[in-house]
């Protein structure tokens, strides 16, 4: 008896299981067949519409086709009831479905947040937003290739991004009733080369551009090398950007401190190798072109551009401090202001900023504070007036200066009428020679006598590293310090032996810089190759009330790495003539600034900046990429300043 109550009880459970659901409202599904317990329906909804009727705008998501047939996935963010609105277009390879659903308080939702959205000058004046996916990436169609090169010899197919961007334009104004059928190009970094891209052949739509931090010439002072010294620590932004179409494959490392992985695998090919990294494509061209040869020189933008005939207003923003594209938005405007006939077609903003900080706050920038929020400043003063001027009918002619600088240590905008403001054509004599002198001093005054040299051992067994241990990945994450690691405090280098510090005497009257330092160094190595980095820093007293922590800082005004190989020539590098000086010239990224009063200069010469850049294995070989770990080798620096061999800092100097 009691095993058939029993028997009876467990037939019992499942009806009453059901009856309790359906009593609780649950939606009741069978089980699979031979479930031995019943599913306990899911909360989550097979297919989540969001309720967006209180949201400020309509999205539209559409494939547009482009001239091949290759569809692109774009996102249109229209403000509800707007008529004759101009639209504001993003090109990107960071997927425009994340771009626009950010979502932030209130009623405008994800219009508000997203890489690249300078958000309250787009949501407040109204502007249709569109965003879309790059070919091959995320939502769109065709094949990806890193900053496809323009039509011509290093593509030879009929596509490229400007004619992605000129087929877009050519469908927005065509299918977006809502629009006056006004365009601007907008972006930062890689989505900053997009809108260069729309300048070539431009659509008779593209009223303005707005390139911001863009990638530019990614050898000569970008991304992927500086001065022909591989950027290595980008090696896992390829990694993730090319293995997968929605980056969905990622870096990874068993190293807290990156500086510990690069010195384990050696050279950045063996990397590379270990991480399957022969499998794509952009990085077996970085290796097979590590010299300055056509395949780069055929798609710098900024030369790209200097052949087209200038038909856009285009606004080029540049930061001072900028960690990854500090040479672009320059090397673009020394490129095409030459057209700028009439004075009004390009201008030059320059902010104190890291990497893509104009559209965030700008009141600091690490431990250095500017007194205001400068991020603010541009896009309230500068980029809402020229976007308004050349989108919205009617809109007065924006009040803005040829070029528009902020002046570091003063802390204060400029209204400059051209750059560099230290020297136009024909004005050498304001480069003022500051010169590495006996007893590891600076001074005006070219050396007359003393020790011809000082010395240092460079060895890649223990290279400088470019900022304090542990040293971080590149990123933006909570907690990385990516950002700002070209303001860190120098003094973690300048204690090193192998690192030669000159410093001035305390200035007297503050020294005006406004364009690039030139760095003429006479220099000798026991090896055959080498690398030269030259940092110009700004030595803060050694107390300062206002901000304690800056008692002595070493402030990064200006800084470069040069490759010894290509002191002849980019395209054509050489072994150096061991023991021997020899004349290296090359510029430092330019500068705004202002040494005051009770300040000194510093400049620091070293032969790694680690791993930022790969170890020059000191040894000459015909691809460093390749190099074996018997070709890394200890070398004897010198740095020379005797009369006749001086080597010295070219400042841009504007008297006052």
């Amino acid at each position: 008896m009691k095993s058939r109550h029993a028997a009876a009880r467990r037939r019992l459970l499942p009806a009453l299981s059901v009856v309790l659901l359906m009593s609780s409202g649950a939606a009741w599904t069978a089980n699979p067949p031979g479930a031995k317990y019943p599913n306990y329906p899911s909360e989550m909804p097979a297919d989540f519409t969001p309720a967006t009727g209180s949201y400020d705008y309509v999205r539209r998501d559409v494939m547009i086709p482009m001239r091949d047939g290759v569809k692109l996935h774009t996102v249109i963010l229209i403000p509800k009831g707007a008529r004759h609105a101009g639209i504001v277009l993003t090109r990107t390879p960071y997927d425009a479905n994340a771009l626009t659903s950010h979502v932030m308080s209130g009623h405008l939702g994800p219009m508000l947040e997203g890489y690249d959205n300078a958000a309250d000058v787009i949501v407040e004046d109204r502007y249709i937003r569109v965003v879309q996916d790059i070919r091959g990436k995320y939502g769109s169609e065709g094949d990806y290739v890193m900053n496809r090169p323009v039509h011509g010899p290093q593509n030879p197919t009929p596509v490229d991004d400007a004619t992605d961007t000129y087929d877009t334009i050519d469908w927005l104004v065509k299918n977006i009733p809502e629009s006056n059928g006004k365009v601007a190009t907008i972006g930062i970094s890689y989505d900053g080369f997009e809108p260069l891209m729309s300048l070539v052949h431009p659509h008779p739509a593209l009223k303005a551009a707005v390139p911001m931090n863009p990638m530019v010439d990614g050898w000569r002072g970008d991304d992927w090398f500086h001065n022909g010294a591989f950027r290595q620590q980008n090696m896992s932004y390829i990694y993730e950007q090319e293995a997968s179409r929605g980056n969905t494959i990622k870096w990874w490392t068993s190293y807290h401190d990156e500086y510990d992985l690069f010195m384990h695998y050696g050279s950045a090919g063996a990397l590379a190798q270990a991480y399957g990294m022969q499998q794509l494509g952009f990085w077996n061209k970085l290796q097979a072109h590590p010299a300055y040869d056509a395949f780069w020189s055929d798609q710098a933008v900024d030369k790209v551009l200097a052949a087209q005939p200038l038909k856009v207003p285009v606004m080029l923003v540049d930061s001072l401090w900028d960690q990854e594209d500090i040479y672009g938005a320059l090397a673009v405007y020394r490129a095409i202001k030459p057209r700028d006939t009439g004075g009004d077609m390009v201008r030059l903003v320059m902010g104190p900023w890291h990497h893509g900080q104009e559209i965030g706050d700008g009141s600091s920038l690490g431990a250095i504070h500017f007194g205001s929020d400068t991020g603010l400043y541009f896009r309230e003063h500068i980029l809402r007036p020229f976007l308004a001027q050349y989108l919205k009918d009617g809109a007065p002619r924006a009040d803005l200066a040829p070029v528009t600088a902020f002046q570091t240590g003063t802390d204060r905008w400029q209204r400059l009428d051209r750059w560099p403001l230290a020297c136009e054509k024909g004005c050498p004599e304001s480069s003022r020679p500051l010169y590495l002198e006996p007893g590891l001093k600076l001074g005006f005054s070219a050396p007359t006598g003393g020790a011809a040299y000082d010395e240092y051992v460079s060895d890649p067994a223990h290279p400088v590293p470019f900022r304090a241990r542990p040293i971080q990945p590149i990123g933006y994450d909570h907690g990385l310090t990516w950002p700002q690691w070209l303001v860190d405090d120098q003094r973690e280098a300048s204690g090193r032996t192998d690192v030669l510090t000159y410093t001035s005497d305390v200035l007297g009257a503050p020294l005006i810089i406004a364009g690039a330092p030139e760095v003429h160094l006479v220099a000798s190595t026991s090896g055959t190759d080498s690398d030269w980095v030259v940092k110009l820093i700004d030595v803060y007293p050694d107390q300062v009330a206002a901000q304690p922590e800056l008692g002595g800082y070493q402030l990064a005004v200006a800084m470069d790495i040069f490759r010894g190989r290509y002191r002849k020539s980019f395209s054509d590098p050489q072994p150096i003539a061991a023991n021997r000086p020899l004349a290296y010239r090359f510029a430092l990224p330019a500068a705004n600034h202002v040494f005051l009063p009770g300040h000194r200069i510093m400049v620091q010469v070293q032969s790694s900046w680690f791993p930022l850049y790969d170890r020059n294995p000191q040894t000459f070989v015909p691809n460093i990429f390749l190099a074996r770990p018997g070709d890394y080798r200890k070398a004897t620096q010198r740095i020379y300043h005797a009369p006749g061999e001086a080597s010295y800092i070219a400042l841009p100097v504007v008297e006052h």
